[in-house]
C-alpha cells in the first residue's frame, strides 16, 4: 500500500494579512494617477498633442497595475482566512491582469491609429500648455515613486536564511513586498514615458520638429503593447499553471536526488499559488526504509518558496 501524507510545514495564505503603509500608500498613488491620467488625455485631445495623449494612455496601463495591487492588498485582508480559498487569493490579481491587458491592447490599437493618422495629417499643436501639462505628469510620477519606494527593508521582521545541505546558502521570501515593487516599477517606467513626452514636444516648440509628436505617440503605443502582451503571458501562464520549467521545479528535483534518502521521482506536480510561492505533489518509488514522507519533506524545507507540499511515497512492485 502507498504511504501517503498531506504536508502543511509551511501551509499558509500566500499573501500577507497586513501591509497597511504599503495598501495605504499605492492606494493614494491610483488616486493621484487617475486624476493625472484624465487630465493628460483630456488635454492630449484640446491641445492637438498625440504624445501627451500617448502619455496619458500610458499612464492608465500604470493606473491599472496600481488598481491590481490594492485589489491585491484589499483581497488579501478580507478573504484571508475564508476556508474557500484553498491556496489564498493572489489569483484574483493574476485574473484582473489578463483582462486589463486584453483591453490595453485595443487602447494601443487606437493610439498606433490616430498617431500614424497625425503623422499624415498634421495639425497645430498648443505647445506652451501641452509642456505644462506632461511636466506636472511628470511630477505626479516621480511624487508616487516616493511614496512606493521598498527601500529595501523586509516587510516581515523574521525575515531569515537557511542552509543548503551542500553548503550554499537559500534567500527566505519576505525580504521585500513584492506587490509593492511592481507597482513602484510601472510608476518609474511611466515617468520615462512623461519624460519623452515633454523632449518631443519641447522639439517641436523650439525646432519646429512637429513630427516627434505623432512619433512619440507611436512609441507610447509600442510601450503599451509590450507591457500588455508581458502581462498576458506571465498571468496567462499562471492561470493555466504552466510553470513546470520554473526554477523551483528542478530545486525540488535536485533535493530528492541529492538527499540522504534515496527515492526515484515518478510524479510531480508544481504550481503557483502567490507571487514566488509555489504548491507541489510529489509521487515518490523508493525500497529505503528510510524514505517516509517526514523525511522527504525535511529535504524540501530548505525551498522555502513551497508553502504546500503533498508527498506519496510507493514501494517497488506496490
Amino acid at each position: 500500500m502507498p504511504n501517503m501524507s498531506v504536508d502543511a510545514f509551511r501551509h499558509s495564505h500566500v499573501f500577507d494579512d497586513g501591509n497597511p503603509l504599503a495598501e495605504r500608500n499605492t492606494r493614494r498613488a491610483l488616486y493621484l494617477t487617475l486624476a493625472m491620467m484624465t487630465a493628460e488625455i483630456a488635454g492630449g485631445w484640446l491641445f492637438n498633442s498625440m504624445a501627451l495623449l500617448a502619455d496619458g494612455w500610458h499612464m492608465s496601463s500604470h493606473a491599472l497595475a496600481l488598481g491590481l495591487s490594492v485589489l491585491a492588498y484589499a483581497a488579501a485582508r478580507r478573504y484571508a482566512h475564508d476556508p474557500r480559498f484553498a491556496f489564498g487569493t493572489w489569483k484574483l490579481e493574476v485574473l484582473g491582469g489578463y483582462t486589463s491587458a486584453i483591453l490595453l491592447l485595443g487602447v494601443a490599437a487606437l493610439m498606433l491609429f490616430q498617431s500614424v493618422e497625425r503623422l499624415f495629417a498634421p495639425a497645430p499643436i498648443r505647445y506652451d500648455q501641452a509642456i505644462a501639462l506632461a511636466a506636472l505628469g511628470l511630477g505626479v510620477n516621480l511624487l508616487c515613486a516616493w511614496w512606493l519606494r521598498d527601500d529595501h527593508h523586509p516587510h516581515h521582521p523574521h525575515a531569515h536564511r537557511r542552509d543548503h545541505r551542500d553548503g550554499h546558502a537559500h534567500a527566505g521570501h519576505g525580504h521585500h513586498d513584492l506587490n509593492l515593487r511592481s507597482a513602484y516599477l510601472h510608476v518609474l517606467a511611466d515617468a520615462a514615458t512623461s519624460l519623452l513626452a515633454i523632449l518631443a514636444l519641447l522639439g517641436g516648440k523650439l525646432y519646429g520638429a512637429a513630427w516627434l509628436d505623432p512619433v512619440m505617440g507611436i512609441v507610447g503605443a509600442a510601450l503599451v503593447s509590450a507591457w500588455a502582451v508581458g502581462l498576458l503571458r506571465q498571468s496567462a501562464r499562471v492561470l493555466l499553471d504552466a510553470e513546470m520549467d520554473a526554477p523551483v521545479v528542478e530545486e525540488v528535483r535536485e533535493a530528492v536526488r541529492s538527499g540522504p534518502v534515496r527515492a526515484e521521482i515518478a510524479d510531480l506536480h508544481v504550481w503557483r499559488v502567490g507571487k514566488g510561492k509555489y504548491a507541489c505533489i510529489l509521487g515518490l518509488v523508493s525500497a529505503d526504509p528510510a524514505a517516509t514522507p517526514q523525511r522527504l519533506r525535511e529535504q524540501l524545507r530548505v525551498h522555502e518558496e513551497l508553502v504546500h507540499v503533498t508527498v506519496e511515497v510507493n514501494r517497488p512492485g506496490t
